[in-house]
């Protein structure tokens, strides 16, 4: 086990100097590639991934942005209820979730379609949990984009802010205990960093030694707000290493840095059985959700303060198809045809998923206690006599077995 430096805990240098401290040297951003998809670390990184995997990070990418495009649009047509982009952030998901084991935990925030996709949960999967419909693995439960898969070991999106952060130290916790080949993995914005939660989940993992890998994606707007206003310091890397973890800050938009640097972070946290900080540096494009009008707080005096950024950051996707391109690992027709097939497949899945009837009504009751107790027994009967004597009120057609709770 990595062992903590105990003179940093114990002793220190004293001074007659009066010399009150507020910043340290900045934090440096590390990249792979430019804004140009050009490699200019030579270090090699980008020659860890094999090219069929850079061409399969490249197509995930791809399809969870024409995902956004095609479930966004159709939240404005009324045909779901809500949704929230990942626009401008496809290779942090998508980075991380390809340098990692499947076996490791993730715990996400509501960024990280293009993580499931990566583990295989479908865009069928996600068009039949938007629309709420039978075949939801969460039975019509929950929000939109708030999906989960056990099996590829996601755990559920949560919509509260920050709470997946002490779980994620607490599964960390247990994998080092146990001697566990496995890491916890959660994923949040520079806003949920302001958050009660954030502080003691941080402090937990470092004095417990939990293997866990904590990955901020500053995207520079906590909804409405910028980053301006909500710190004075040097982002949230600096508050990784005050708790005394390892931490690095990337470019969110260079995914050859992101998988390297998770790569990395995930062999340090195994080896020295300690977490790990990665804040990923990179700007929110589209609204933070279908609720949001952005329009409204970056208007154009706003954005001028950002187009320096926006112009070294670039778009994370056309930086790889740069570089992919250019190395002739795909050709602009391929391209082209990659885009159109994952459009055309993602609204032929809403269209499935449109027309399937909604849960059953007895899910409504059923997964919720692992024993159902007498008072909500009372409450599906009350609800089936009810339907039985106002059939006509209802659209019981609409839901799976729906008329077998009027006979």
């Amino acid at each position: 086990m990595g062992e903590i430096n105990r003179e940093l805990l114990f002793e220190h240098k004293f001074t007659t100097d009066m010399n009150f401290q507020s910043q340290f040297e900045k934090i440096k951003c590390f990249r792979v590639m430019d804004e140009e998809g050009k490699i200019i670390n030579t270090g090699n990184y980008h020659k860890l991934i094999p090219a069929e995997k850079i061409k399969k990070m490249y197509e995930t990418m791809v399809t969870i942005n024409e995902a956004d495009v095609v479930f966004n649009q159709a939240q404005r047509q009324s045909r779901i209820s809500f949704y929230m982009t990942q626009t401008g952030e496809e290779a942090s998901n998508i980075g991380t979730a390809a340098a990692l084991e499947d076996h490791d935990l993730l715990f996400p925030q509501y960024r990280e379609s293009g993580a499931f996709l990566w583990r295989g949960f479908s865009i069928q999967q996600m068009a039949h949990q938007l629309c709420g419909n039978w075949k939801d693995f969460g039975q019509g439960k929950q929000m939109p984009v708030h999906y989960g898969s056990k099996e590829m070991n996601i755990c559920t999106v949560s919509s509260p802010l920050c709470t997946q952060l002490p779980q994620a130290s607490g599964a960390g916790y247990k994998y080092r205990i146990n001697g566990e080949n496995r890491i916890a993995v959660t994923y949040f914005g520079e806003g949920a960093a302001s958050e009660g939660d954030f502080h003691p989940a941080l402090n937990f993992a470092a004095t417990l030694r939990c293997q866990t890998l904590f990955y901020c994606r500053n995207n520079m707007y906590a909804i409405s707000t910028p980053i301006d206003d909500q710190y004075a310091g040097d982002g949230i890397a600096v508050r990784g290493v005050s708790y005394g973890m390892p931490t690095i800050r990337v470019d969110g938009n260079d995914i050859f840095a992101i998988f390297a640097a998770t790569k990395k972070a995930r062999e340090m946290i195994i080896k020295d059985k300690r977490p790990v900080l990665i804040e990923a540096m990179s700007y929110r494009i589209g609204d933070h959700s279908t609720s949001d009008n952005s329009s409204a707080y970056r208007n154009e005096k706003e954005m001028e303060k950002w187009q320096d950024l926006l112009k070294k950051f670039s778009n994370p996707i056309t930086r790889l198809e740069k570089y992919l391109l250019r190395e002739g690992l795909i050709t602009a027709d391929q391209n082209e045809k990659l885009r159109k097939d994952a459009r055309d497949a993602v609204r032929e899945s809403l269209k499935i998923a449109s027309d399937l009837p909604k849960p059953s009504i007895d899910w409504m009751f059923d997964s919720v206690y692992d024993g159902m107790p007498k008072h909500i027994a009372e409450q599906r009967e009350e609800l089936r006599a009810h339907l039985r004597k106002y059939p006509d009120q209802y659209h019981l057609e609409n839901f799976k077995d729906g008329k077998a709770w009027i006979k």
